[in-house]
């Protein structure tokens, strides 16, 4: 199983997107439901002997996930982000951690 990580740490903890390559098809349901235009399809280059294509994080905003993401960003009780709703396959999941626990 190969997971990519992309995350952020500020004041408030510990931000991560992960997504399962092994689970995710590229079938752009999390491109679709991003409200930030946060995520793109493109070509697998984890798997060189299916490839095929998965979700990503847009180079633009690898650096700065932590105001792209911030109107999705799971906190107590809240809801899950749109992209891990619209995933069909649940290839993606959202972490927070905070000097109090684990969010999310």
């Amino acid at each position: 199983m190969m997971k990519a990580n992309y995350g952020y740490a500020d004041g408030s903890g510990q931000y991560y997107i992960t997504l399962d390559t092994d689970k995710c098809d590229g079938c752009g349901d999390c491109v679709r439901a991003c409200p930030a235009s946060v995520l793109e399809i493109v070509p697998n280059e984890f798997d060189i002997i299916d490839g095929g294509d998965i979700m990503s994080v847009r180079e633009e905003h690898r650096k700065k996930l932590k105001y792209s993401c911030a109107p999705c960003k799971p906190t107590t009780g809240g809801g899950e982000p749109p992209c891990v709703t619209a995933c069909p396959h649940g290839a993606i999941t959202h972490f927070l951690s905070s000097a109090k626990g684990q969010v999310m």
